[in-house]
């Protein structure tokens, strides 16, 4: 019996060490998981998303592979050419969706996103071909247990095939957060601004830079 009651109790001070660190983890890293910061979805975890804005609308699932990496899809359908303003032209694209989680902290995460796949837009009665490869580099910074803050860089690379056809390169910025309702439904907000360079724009008689915007509301269901 002596040496039971000391155990007894080095097990309730051990158990609540553990539910303390749990509960400090959900605290610190919100729900858990994060469609669109550094956190990965879970390992074994499926994700539905939507969004609508500027420049269109998008669909996408995404299955955590590992706690480390997710892997998924994207279908978008835009009204706007890959988000330059002076070009409103409709169009869709179909893209691979992979998020590697890079670092994760108490205080922020860190991943790149890669989304690559063809790209089709209409004008004139022609059609455009070409195939987005664009990279993204994002922290995302958990605000108590409900909001993911993320800040991040966006080069969104394309390139169009064909006569008139090139490399784009825009380089974007820009931040958003996503508001957990509960642990498996949260909406978020995402904004990104910046250039869009074209290299061999006198060439073709287009102007060399043009201001671009991604500025999308959307929800998420974890599954």
């Amino acid at each position: 019996m002596k040496g039971l009651v000391p155990g007894f109790f080095l097990c309730c001070v051990l158990a609540s060490t553990a539910a303390l660190a749990q509960d400090d983890e959900v605290f610190y890293r919100g729900q858990g998981w994060s469609l669109l910061a550094g956190d990965t979805v879970g390992a074994g975890q499926n994700v539905l998303s939507a969004q609508v804005g500027w420049p269109g609308i998008s669909l996408g699932v995404l299955h955590g592979t590992t706690p480390k990496l997710d892997l998924g899809g994207l279908f978008s359908f835009n009204y706007s050419q890959e988000g330059i303003a002076d070009i409103v032209e409709p169009g869709f694209k179909f893209q691979a969706w992979a998020r590697l989680m890079l670092v994760r902290t108490p205080e922020v995460s860190l991943a790149l996103v890669f989304q690559p796949g063809p790209l089709f837009y209409f004008h004139d009665g022609d059609t455009d071909v070409g195939l987005a490869l664009p990279v993204e580099f994002v922290a995302g910074i958990p605000v108590g247990s409900a909001i993911m803050l993320n800040l991040a860089l966006d080069v969104p690379f394309h390139v169009y095939f064909g006569t008139g056809g090139g490399a784009v390169i825009p380089l974007l910025a820009g931040g958003g957060l996503e508001y957990f309702i509960d642990r498996s439904l949260q909406v978020n907000f995402n904004v990104r601004v910046g250039p869009s360079i074209i290299p061999d724009a006198g060439n073709r008689g287009l102007s060399d830079a043009y201001f671009t915007l991604e500025a999308l509301v959307g929800v998420a269901w974890r599954l």
